[in-house]
């Protein structure tokens, strides 16, 4: 029997290291990649959030790339970009700014999307995130 590999830090690649990276990470290896570029906040938090879920879920590999590096001419508008891969196919996709919770992002804002997308098994019991009560809303009906 073989044991499941174990990551536990971030890891940068460029475009060329994609495919070995990303789509050869392994048979039943969730992989997570931030596309990001420096100088954007979001993107910023976000690879700090990484090192921490990095550790927390060692089982999925926590990759960061810088756009340009991976995909010419990526719209600096979908940035961040979150892409979740396993079995080299990927599952989902978190795309620019409006995807992500408003306010200020917290490592357990990232882990409780990430959990919605199967990429890793969280603790936690509910979205961090108390939804809003519209009561405007509620006073129009």
């Amino acid at each position: 029997m073989t044991s499941k590999p174990r990551f536990g830090s971030v890891v940068e690649i460029s475009g060329v290291d994609w495919v070995e990276a990303v789509n050869k990470a392994g048979e039943d290896v969730w992989v997570v990649v931030h596309l990001y570029r420096n100088g954007i906040e979001l993107c910023n938090v976000i690879n700090h959030h990484f090192v921490h879920l990095a550790q927390k879920f060692p089982l999925c590999k926590f990759i960061k790339a810088v756009s340009a590096t991976c995909i010419p001419n990526y719209p600096e508008a979908n940035l961040p970009t979150l892409f979740i891969y396993s079995n080299g196919e990927m599952k989902d996709k978190i795309i620019g700014r409006e995807s992500f919770p408003s306010g200020k992002l917290t490592s357990e804002d990232v882990e409780w999307m990430l959990s919605q997308t199967g990429a890793v098994e969280t603790d936690l019991e509910q979205n961090p995130r108390k939804p809003v009560d519209d009561v405007f809303a509620k006073t129009i009906y």
